[in-house]
């Protein structure tokens, strides 16, 4: 396929996505189901077009003047791509294929200057969240959106039981992996211009052997910082697909035990693939029955809680999802994190450390939930998350990163990573 027929698949593709109110993975899986024809270099620019107009969504609407799909994937050829509406009009006159050629107002969006328009326009957010935004960002908050706006880079972990980073960065030379900044046993694969490919690295035979799992570079810096140590008992209480435990486990060395657990079957069912092709034998996975925990209660060194939350700090990955959030999910996953934070505080040991986590950089969600946590519980006290950072990753913490309310917040600007919050409290 050419670029004109790639843009009108994109609009197709974003036009299902809204009428059907469906994720775009499904609505990309279905156009392929339906376009055999297209190759895998066309499925992956067309979903570059799709991800990309819901990324600056609201940035893009404002140069056009529209936030109809055929305007997003527009402006996301002329003002991201890089292409000019002369060379577009050429293109689509020349192809069956093609969209309808462009308006006179469709042209002058792409040189449209945004320096004066709406902050939400510039920082591509959702207008509720403003104040939220500005309670955790202050100033910065438009800089923060257009960060998290942009694509987001393929990051490993070199699962330290099997391998090292440079073993890993050998097995995937081919793909120029770099290691990260921050996470020590990280592995960087930055995102490709217009119409690049996702490196597919599970098809190699380093991920089959167990040498790295795929993890963002702020998911492995927050499993760091919860401070695992060899011998500990651990209770991973939200474990979902296993991802932290793994982190967890490679960082005890094995030693020790680590209970994973989550109240969804569903999602905790890939973790026994997992933990075998990881070589790890230290973690225990618990199904959600009556009573699974009842014999970890105050014995716990550590409980993590990586709780289930907005995703806002994944909004790189799963554009679609920012424009969905309404103040009732948020509201709907206040009450369960409060929960849980009662429900881990009962198996932490005294002297023993809750790790509270969260994929989200809403203060709601953050600070305001430690700090109920702290007010209802005096027998915790909130750790020095500076000194903790330089126990687990060995550098200073990074200017900016602490919270008025004692946790840390990592952002793609900030850590170039996704959006995570983490906490630590100890139990007197």
């Amino acid at each position: 396929m050419r670029l004109p027929g790639r843009l009108a698949a994109a609009i197709e593709v974003l036009t299902d996505v809204e009428t059907r109110h469906r994720p775009v993975s499904e609505a990309l899986k279905a156009w392929g189901i339906n376009n055999r024809f297209a190759g895998a270099g066309d499925r992956a620019a067309i979903g570059n077009l799709v991800y990309d107009a819901l990324r600056k969504r609201a940035s893009h609407a404002a140069a056009m003047g529209s936030d109809s799909p055929r305007a997003l994937v527009l402006a996301v050829a002329m003002r991201d791509w890089g292409e000019t509406p002369e060379a577009l009009n050429a293109a689509f006159a020349d192809d069956s294929h093609a969209p309808e050629a462009l308006s006179e107002a469709e042209v002058a969006g792409a040189t449209a200057d945004l320096s004066k328009a709406p902050p939400v326009a510039q920082s591509d957010f959702p207008q509720w969240l403003v104040p939220s935004l500005e309670r955790a960002f202050g100033a910065d908050w438009i800089a923060e959106g257009a960060a998290m706006a942009g694509r987001p880079s393929l990051d490993l972990r070199a699962n330290a039981l099997k391998a090292g980073p440079e073993k890993v960065v050998k097995s995937l030379a081919r793909f120029a992996p770099q290691p990260t900044t921050i996470a020590p046993f990280g592995i960087t694969m930055p995102a490709g211009p217009r119409d690049a490919r996702t490196p597919n690295v599970t098809t190699d035979e380093g991920y089959q052997k167990g040498w790295f799992e795929v993890q963002d570079q702020g998911s492995q810096i927050v499993a760091a910082l919860a401070g695992a140590r060899e011998g500990e008992q651990v209770l991973d209480l939200c474990a979902g697909a296993g991802g932290k435990t793994l982190a967890l486990a490679a960082t005890m060395g094995n030693k020790g035990q680590i209970f994973a657990y989550d109240s969804d079957r569903s999602r905790l069912a890939p973790i026994y693939d997992r933990l075998k092709r990881n070589g790890v034998r230290n973690a225990q996975v618990r199904a959600p029955n009556d009573g699974a925990l009842d014999d970890l209660i105050g014995k716990m060194d550590r409980v993590v809680v990586d709780a289930p939350c907005t995703g806002t700090g994944t909004w790189r990955r799963r554009p679609d999802t920012k424009w969905k959030l309404t103040p009732e999910l948020l509201a709907q996953r206040q009450s369960e994190q409060a929960a849980l934070l009662v429900e881990a505080a009962r198996y932490v040991k005294p002297g023993g450390t809750l790790v509270y986590i969260t994929c989200s950089i809403l203060p709601e969600e953050n600070d305001d939930q430690t700090a109920a946590f702290l007010a209802a519980n005096s027998g915790f006290q909130t750790i020095d998350m500076a000194r903790a950072w330089r126990q687990a990753l060995i550098t200073d913490l990074p200017e900016g990163l602490a919270t008025n309310g004692g946790g840390i917040c990592l952002t793609p600007r900030r850590t170039n990573t996704d959006g995570f919050y983490c906490h630590l409290l100890r139990k007197a």
